[in-house]
């Protein structure tokens, strides 16, 4: 492996194939897959070194264990809201990791399975082929949190399921299964779980050995739609960094901590 990828610590790799890289999030730790400060950093920074890679074709990206993503770490969480710098930084890293993967000229596969939430999540929708086995549960959490639906939610949603679903989902935070997210179009296919890994590298390996140029333009081409959409990304991430610094992600960060319901502040002047 060269030593462009040496030095990620939650990030970890292999080639199935001598053009297939795969990235596999965390370690399957007792909280699947948490995304921490380093892993949330790292994963804003990996599509730069895998579109410079010379002998990488395509990727796949999948999770350690029996979860895609976690979703945020309640220490990076706190600190988000507690700090002005660690806000600003991890903003950037956000603003970094969803337009880092869409200008990668690579074609990323997301192989999911279990939860799908959080920054993983980013990398599971914003990839060119989504799969997810049929009982996964892809979740949006960001107003369950108290904060608006940053990250992905505004770029790719209503383009991939319909603005109706896609209110519907970011605004109530319900779980979408798999199959459930295949039949509205948000992920690419649905599978079986034993059969996840196996289509993630059959799709990585048909992509590595076609016409490379042409898949990647076609790749620049098509996400030109996500590009048009950069504005409204930008509005949106502000707004969900903005309510870091307010009552409402407090309590449901506090409510996630304490596994109970939260009780946001009335807001009925707004």
């Amino acid at each position: 492996m060269p030593d462009r990828y040496a030095r990620y610590t939650r990030l970890h790799f292999d080639r199935p194939h001598p053009h297939v890289l795969r990235i596999v999030m965390g370690m399957g730790q007792e909280r699947p897959n948490p995304v921490d400060a380093v892993m949330h950093a790292e994963l804003g920074e990996i599509w730069r070194d895998v579109d410079a890679d010379p002998e990488v074709n395509s990727v796949i990206i999948t999770g350690a264990g029996r979860a895609f993503s976690a979703g945020g770490d309640f220490a990076m969480i706190e600190q988000v809201i507690a700090d002005f710098d660690t806000r600003a930084r991890v903003w950037k890293e956000a603003r970094d990791l969803v337009y880092n993967i869409i200008n990668c000229s690579k074609p990323v596969v997301s192989a999911m399975r279990g939860p799908a939430v959080g920054a993983g999540l980013v990398c599971g929708l914003l990839a060119d082929v989504s799969i997810a086995t049929k009982d996964a549960r892809i979740i949006d959490g960001h107003t369950r949190l108290g904060v608006a639906a940053g990250d992905h939610s505004v770029i790719v949603w209503p383009l991939l399921c319909g603005l109706a679903k896609a209110k519907y989902y970011l605004l109530l935070c319900d779980a979408v299964s798999g199959a459930e997210a295949e039949r509205i179009g948000l992920v690419s296919l649905a599978v079986d779980d034993a059969e996840l890994d196996a289509k993630a590298l059959e799709i990585a390996v048909r992509l590595a050995e076609g016409a490379q140029t042409a898949i990647r333009w076609t790749k620049y081409a098509l996400n030109n739609w996500l590009r048009l959409a950069g504005p409204s990304f930008d509005a949106s991430l502000a707004l969900e960094f903005m309510g870091f610094t307010g009552p409402e992600a407090k309590e449901g960060l506090a409510s996630h901590k304490e596994k109970r319901r939260p009780a946001f502040p009335d807001r009925s002047t707004l």
